[in-house]
């Protein structure tokens, strides 16, 4: 997050140095925002896996490939 935060802002800054026209760095911001939003649903969202889903797993981890 903090990479986010820092890369866009420099991406702002130069945009504000560079004659502020149109506002370019909004594609970096929404496409990256996007990923970061999908990252966070995956990771937090609500709701424990269901025992198939642990036995698949399990499974999965004890006979690779």
């Amino acid at each position: 997050m903090l990479a986010y935060v820092l890369v866009n802002a420099m991406l702002v800054g130069i945009w504000a140095v560079t004659g502020a026209g149109f506002f370019w760095p909004v594609f970096p911001l929404l496409g990256w925002g996007i990923g970061i939003g999908f990252h966070a649903w995956d990771t937090y969202r609500v709701g424990e896996p269901s025992e198939v889903q642990i036995e698949r797993e399990v499974r999965r981890l004890q006979h690779p490939g």
